[in-house]
């Protein structure tokens, strides 16, 4: 996709400089190819999140009731995303503001990228009271064919929790049936991504004919602030790891290195598993047990980077489009991370960055349409989400445990 991504760029360029074969009825041709391959991305979203969500509620509902052990990682978990989120939303302002995006920056990359003016309406730009009515859907199929996507959300996080109140007669086909929605919704997005290299080599050839290659500046503005936003986050998870584990700096550092080395080469949280339960284990004193338990539940339900990252992006395509963005929309926008975070572990990392981030985007009323320009870099970003995850998992399971680290000193400091 990143060649593809380059190749229209300056196939652009060149039909720019010196003329289109066939005219305007060649890029209204390749602009139709770059909108079909969207919209064909686009009708997967309501259905997989809506599954993903459902799923994956049952999912933390049944490892809750494993044990005490699981049920305070969860609220660890928990407590963990929602700092990171309300961090999220405080670090993509601060940045657009230390280094806001040049308009006529903007314009180029925008140029050629299809409806890119048209906004939908949502909960959010109505302020608090359009948000707070928009929360409960009067007709869930309605908002789901006008992509209110804030009411999906919370429609499918309460009929998520209402399955898990179910019999195990009824809850389990039930649930069987949207994890087969959700798997079926994968492959359709598979098959579109298997297009990927034409549908973003149309979408960044119209951006080329519109704007020449000026986009690639602003694309490397992008990659920088959202790889910014997600290294704040991984020095916090240091902060909160030596209090809240009850372990010195130094002795955390050193036992995450091994893991994150494994994260940075496979991009991967579930390959990093094996390193990060033998550094929990003889580096950074978290029984065997805890590890045992606490990382493997991580890997499966618990993505810090997943907010954070995917709001950096969304509030950069709104400060790309111009758009002001109030209390409302960051709660609607911070409740709808929160949630996809929970759907989109384990999901590959193509897939979760378009079905995390346009939900949160229609949530916001941020337009949706430059993001398969942003997937084609996605590659950089992605590192940082993985080795981020896997030192939250790391901290995780180090405060899971630490009201013994008191008994357990660092290894060849006497006591």
């Amino acid at each position: 996709m990143l060649v593809a991504l380059l190749a229209g760029l300056f196939a652009g360029a060149g039909a720019q400089a010196w003329g289109l074969p066939g005219g305007v009825g060649t890029a209204d041709l390749i602009g139709s190819i770059g909108t079909l391959w969207l919209n064909a991305l686009k009708m997967t979203i309501i259905p997989l999140v809506f599954s993903l969500l459902v799923t994956g509620v049952a999912s933390i509902a049944d490892a809750a009731a494993t044990g005490r052990l699981a049920l305070k990682a969860l609220m660890v978990f928990a407590v963990l995303l929602l700092g990171a989120t309300v961090y999220a939303i405080a670090a993509s302002e601060a940045l657009h503001w230390l280094w806001p995006i040049d308009p006529a920056g903007a314009r180029v990359l925008l140029a050629g990228a299809p409806d890119a003016t048209v906004v939908r309406e949502s909960a959010a730009g109505a302020g608090l009271p359009g948000f707070l009515a928009g929360l409960a859907p009067a007709n869930p199929v309605r908002a789901a064919a006008e992509d209110a996507i804030l009411g999906i959300v919370v429609f499918a996080v309460a009929f998520g929790f209402a399955v898990t109140r179910l019999g195990p007669a009824r809850r389990i086909p039930l649930v069987e049936f949207f994890e087969s929605i959700a798997e079926a919704m994968i492959v359709i997005v598979h098959w579109v991504l298997l297009a990927a290299p034409l549908g973003v080599f149309a979408l960044s050839m119209g951006v080329g004919l519109n704007a020449g290659l000026g986009a690639l500046g602003m694309l490397g503005h992008y990659v920088t602030l959202v790889v910014l936003a997600q290294v704040g986050l991984i020095l916090l998870i240091y902060v909160v790891a030596v209090p809240w584990g009850r372990i010195s700096l130094g002795r955390f550092a050193r036992g995450a290195i091994p893991a994150q080395v494994v994260a940075f080469s496979t991009q991967s949280s579930l390959a990093s598993l094996p390193a990060m339960v033998e550094q929990a284990r003889t580096s950074l004193g978290v029984s065997t047990r805890t590890a045992g338990l606490v990382l493997p539940l991580a890997v499966a339900v618990f993505r810090i980077t997943s907010p954070v990252a995917n709001l950096a992006v969304v509030f950069y395509v709104a400060h790309l489009h111009g758009i002001d963005l109030g209390p409302a929309a960051w709660v609607a926008g911070g409740v709808t991370a929160l949630a996809v975070s929970v759907g989109s572990v384990g999901l590959p990392g193509q897939v979760s960055f378009f079905v995390s981030i346009a939900p949160i985007c229609l949530a916001m009323g941020v337009p949706i349409q430059v993001l398969p320009l942003l997937l084609a870099v996605e590659v950089i970003p992605d590192i940082f989400r993985t080795i981020g995850n896997v030192t939250a998992d790391l901290a995780a399971a180090r405060i899971v445990e630490g009201r013994d680290a008191l008994a357990d000193p660092e290894p060849g400091a006497g006591i």
